[in-house]
């Protein structure tokens, strides 16, 4: 069944895509029309999987009903009506004024969604429901304890983000013919692309976090260096903290390297998909490198790049959208001083 959605939807989806996410405002634009409405509906899916599990006013118990609730609103067998008007009067302050927006127009939004084909609304449907699930289960685990090694680490990234780059795959096979070719190795490259950009949030944020009672580094890779995740504080000049740290910008590192293997397996004529992958691998990159000149950072807005560094990243990206050599040679240099890791396969298989 499809719906056909109003002027005034796709209008709103467009102005609340700004107000929810500067960077995705920008990137989107980037790729063909085709592609823009529903990547950028996918991504307001998402975002409301996301504020379900992040506003720390919900139970549990809450959390776990809502999200299984919108993953049936996103298939067509539960009410966005109903479920908007279940959630937006239990949001608290936690969530930012754009998300209680939009919260209370998820109506809007699934009329969009509703009116995919068959494909993308599967592709849709797969994400939001392995996300719902999956960001639920780890919620109900979240503390300062941190996770208990790298796969479960690599199984958090996958729920967060390896499974929107399956779907944005899915999406972009959908779209070409000759993207479709390669399937099968963009599948197993997408999660790892994922991984990069999830970890390199995570990074980040690991004080912001904290601050809100959850870390998700692994335990094991700091124990190595004989250091208790429990011992943790901001500003942390502690060498064994930092060469944990500095284990997990390789792996970060290696999986960027991996998002860029995934990029240049689209066709060279696709240069706004393109532009839409590397925008977001130099961000990536630029931040790990902030991360790694500054360890001992106590606070995200210390590692937050600055404007210039977006917009010289945009510039040269979208220069040389289209030539694999310099993009690899860009990469290369702009990664040069980050510290090197050996990356597991398993990582790559993502999860059914």
């Amino acid at each position: 069944m499809t719906s056909q959605p109003s002027i005034d939807d796709e209008l709103y989806q467009d102005h609340i895509l700004q107000g929810v996410s500067r960077t995705f405002a920008l990137t989107i634009p980037q790729l063909p029309e085709a592609l823009r409405r529903v990547i950028g509906n996918a991504y307001l899916l998402c975002r409301i999987t996301d504020t379900i599990e992040d506003d720390n006013a919900l139970s549990s118990e809450q959390t776990r009903q809502l999200s299984d609730m919108f993953a049936d609103v996103v298939c067509g067998s539960a009410s966005a009506e109903e479920f908007a008007q279940k959630l937006y009067p239990l949001l608290s302050n936690h969530t930012i004024p754009a998300e209680h927006d939009l919260i209370r127009n998820t109506p809007a939004v699934i009329r969009v969604t509703h009116s995919f084909n068959a494909a993308q609304r599967k592709a849709l449907e797969r994400c939001v429901r392995i996300m719902a699930k999956g960001m639920a289960d780890y919620q109900e685990t979240e503390s300062l304890d941190g996770l208990k090694d790298l796969p479960a680490m690599n199984q958090y990234c996958y729920y967060v983000a390896g499974v929107v780059g399956e779907m944005l795959t899915e999406l972009f096979c959908d779209y070409s013919e000759e993207i479709n070719l390669h399937r099968s190795t963009l599948m197993k490259l997408s999660v790892s692309f994922g991984q990069g950009l999830q970890m390199t949030n995570i990074l980040k944020d690991i004080w912001d976090d904290r601050k809100r009672g959850a870390c998700w580094l692994p335990q094991d890779i700091f124990l190595k260096y004989g250091f208790y995740l429990t011992d943790m504080r901001p500003g942390m000049k502690d060498a064994k903290f930092q060469e944990g740290l500095a284990e997990l910008l390789g792996i970060a590192k290696g999986h960027l390297q991996n998002a860029l293997t995934y990029t240049s397996l689209i066709p060279l004529h696709e240069k706004g998909i393109r532009r839409f992958c590397l925008w977001a691998i130099g961000m990536a990159i630029l931040t790990l490198n902030k991360i790694n000149k500054h360890r001992d950072f106590s606070e995200g807005a210390q590692v937050k790049i600055s404007r210039n560094s977006v917009k010289t990243t945009i510039a040269l990206t979208s220069l040389f959208a289209s030539n694999d050599w310099i993009l690899e040679l860009l990469f290369k240099l702009t990664s040069r001083n980050l510290p090197v890791a050996e990356l597991h396969s398993e990582v790559l298989s993502g999860t059914p």
